[in-house]
């Protein structure tokens, strides 16, 4: 099918889900719950189009699909800074601090660490994608050490609030982090748009790229810094989604069958809405919140992932 046709498919899909969880069962309160409504869905909006958005440029910069931003450590970094605030200083200060005090910590921490990372890195010639990508593993395996530390020494009732952390949330998204969100992500779309028309010639691969005149090493840098503000932006807003990007992603490949990115990018995102948009209808209306839409997410992203190392071991 026509790459157009696909997408106008998958947008009429998002739009009825997006209504669905709009007005179904209102109520009499409806403008109360309307509201409420709007401010989640705007959060499950930016979280799918960041994640999707930034997976689709790493798998191309890495030329592998079953690679995730995440790698680079940047979600263990989110949980140790949670866990290091409940450890130092109690749970309440986690939970009174301010929202936007908060989202611009997380953020700005994720995205020093990232940017320390890719500086150190790249300072020299002949360290490439891979060896920050091992680099990462080695960080967030010592960031999730020190967190699973700190966290049993902490109190067990000081330890729920830790926990709940640990899931990505939408119940309690302030209106003024979701105007912060939209900005940001606008303001990292303009920085990625004139490097859009090299994605098609980098997804070739390096050698390829290089011969057909990319500026290679510049461009990469540039859009692993797009890649790392979009993940702080999406992780600090609602929590980590480890399996999201790899679930959307892989799933556009295989609907849109197409190579150009300018019906891969906005295919994930869309894709990225549908699966959040309806596993919160299926978390709040099937399951009468007894799980939460991470767990939901990452079960059927962790049982996709398997599924795809099979197929890639078949291969």
């Amino acid at each position: 099918m026509n790459p157009r046709r696909i997408l106008i498919l998958l947008g009429a899909a998002a739009a009825l889900l997006v209504l669905a969880y709009l007005f179904i069962d209102l109520g009499s309160h409806w403008d109360y719950a309307l509201q409420r409504r709007a401010k989640k869905l705007l959060a499950m909006a930016l979280t799918g189009a960041a994640i999707a958005f930034s997976t689709v440029v790493f798998q191309t910069i890495t030329n592998n699909r079953i690679l995730t931003p995440s790698i680079i450590g940047l979600d263990s970094l989110y949980m140790l800074l949670q866990t290091a605030i409940v450890f130092a200083f109690g749970s309440l200060t986690l939970t009174t601090l301010n929202p936007q005090v908060h989202f611009g910590l997380s953020v700005g921490l994720m995205i020093a660490f990232a940017g320390l990372l890719y500086r150190l890195l790249f300072r020299r010639e002949g360290r490439g994608i891979y060896f920050l990508m091992l680099v990462g593993i080695i960080f967030g395996t010592f960031f999730g050490s020190i967190t699973s530390f700190l966290q049993m020494l902490t109190d067990p009732n000081e330890f729920q609030v830790v926990q709940d952390r640990m899931f990505a949330s939408l119940n309690n998204v302030n209106a003024k982090v979701l105007a912060i969100s939209a900005i940001g992500m606008l303001a990292v779309t303009a920085y990625f748009l004139p490097m859009r028309r090299y994605l098609d010639v980098l997804s070739l691969g390096r050698e390829h790229a290089v011969n057909l005149g990319v500026p290679y090493e510049r461009t990469v840098k540039r859009l692993l810094i797009v890649v790392a503000v979009l993940i702080s932006i999406a992780t600090a807003l609602v929590g980590p989604i480890t399996f999201l990007g790899l679930l959307v992603v892989n799933v556009a490949y295989q609907i849109i069958r197409d190579y150009r990115h300018r019906y891969l990018i906005p295919g994930a995102i869309l894709i990225g809405i549908v699966a959040l948009v309806g596993g919160q209808l299926i978390v709040e209306r099937v399951l009468t919140f007894t799980t939460t839409l991470s767990v939901v997410i990452n079960f059927v992203g962790g049982v996709y992932f398997i599924y795809l190392l099979l197929r890639e071991n078949k291969a």
